[in-house]
């Protein structure tokens, strides 16, 4: 059998903050590691970066002399010749062709006032580029392919779909002390991500916990954006809406955990993480049904319309008022999501790799 090539890692990501992207980054190559230890592998990252890898399946190694977009477009092409590259976060570099682009979703067409015009505008054309030039597209799930053959970004033979896993919500033991410190008791609370991007509709859930039925329910938003970002938006939370901050990964398993349902409000979302690592976790899910949310999420989630905070804070009171429901939809849900795994996700991977590398 001939030696295949080498797979080339682009690891310009590393440079970037610890976002959801490039979560799903870190853990692919983890996977793809495990998957095929006798697979030559090399993640290339910018000079000084090698540090921060923590995966020793696949030691990260510096190349090039530059940092950001001039390492990326310049650098890594110089040190993959005769090899095939993975670009895992929406980019890639323009001189090459034989590699493939993990791209998340279509938003920067879609969502489009989710993003500065400069950002959105490189956005769109780089995605243009990399379908273009690229061997093939990846993706996370039938709908964000939908939206990249809709878009004529790639034909559909090229664009190939690979779930994310949700299992490593599983890998580090959850630190209950994080809902006494909050306030916070068993189901007595929902759970969303902070977030003021317009496609993310996180203010629709503050509407929902300012009416009166609620008023005993806390609403739990993590991350960055706080209590004064909103009201600086011209969003006003009450009293009965927590703002933690960034929590670890044990935290965030915990408020998961605990929680009467985790709730996305999205008007799209390309996969929709914090819903499917609630599932996995035994927590049912309240969605809009829009983008892949419905698909992902499958039997353990209620509906709500996202434009009505009425919808929202019925379906909330559903969860805490019937006990049946509650735990019918966590059981078919935890089941459903069963298959997103991160030994599949790089299974699928390199059946992708296989069929569509030169050689």
């Amino acid at each position: 059998m001939a030696r295949k090539a080498p797979l080339f890692i682009n690891g310009k990501f590393m440079s970037g903050g610890a976002t959801a992207v490039h979560r799903v980054a870190q853990e692919l190559i983890t996977a793809l590691a495990e998957a095929a230890p006798d697979r030559e592998m090399r993640l290339l990252v910018p000079p000084g970066l090698e540090r921060l890898n923590n995966d020793p399946g696949i030691p990260a190694r510096p190349v090039g002399r530059f940092g950001g977009i001039a390492w990326e477009q310049i650098s890594l092409p110089l040190h993959v010749r005769g090899g095939f590259v993975l670009n895992l976060c929406n980019r890639a570099p323009l001189a090459l062709r034989n590699g493939l682009t993990l791209m998340h979703d279509a938003q920067a067409f879609t969502a489009p006032h989710s993003y500065p015009l400069g950002r959105r505008v490189a956005g769109q054309w780089q995605s243009r580029a990399a379908g273009r030039r690229q061997l093939g597209l990846l993706t996370v799930s039938e709908f964000a392919r939908s939206e990249l053959v809709g878009l004529r970004l790639a034909p559909a033979g090229r664009v190939h779909v690979i779930p994310n896993g949700v299992d490593h919500v599983l890998r580090t033991p959850a630190q209950d002390d994080i809902l006494p410190r909050l306030g916070l008791v068993p189901r007595g609370y929902a759970l969303a991500l902070a977030n003021l991007m317009p496609h993310k509709n996180i203010p629709l859930l503050i509407r929902a916990f300012a009416r009166p039925a609620l008023a005993g329910m806390t609403l739990v938003l993590v991350g960055g954006t706080g209590r004064d970002a909103f009201a600086a938006a011209g969003v006003t939370a009450g009293a009965n809406v927590v703002f933690p901050g960034y929590v670890s990964d044990g935290e965030m398993r915990a408020l998961q955990t605990h929680a009467l349902a985790v709730c996305t409000p999205s008007l799209t979302e390309g996969f929709g993480m914090p819903p499917v690592e609630g599932l996995k976790l035994g927590t049912p899910a309240v969605i809009a049904p829009r983008g892949a949310l419905p698909e992902v999420c499958g039997p353990g989630a209620l509906q709500a319309d996202p434009h009505d905070p009425a919808a929202w804070e019925a379906a909330l009171l559903r969860l805490r008022d019937d006990q049946g429901l509650h735990d019918s939809l966590a059981r078919d849900g935890q089941a459903f999501v069963a298959r997103f795994t991160w030994q599949e996700a790089a299974r699928r991977l390199l059946d992708v790799i296989d069929a569509v590398a030169p050689g």
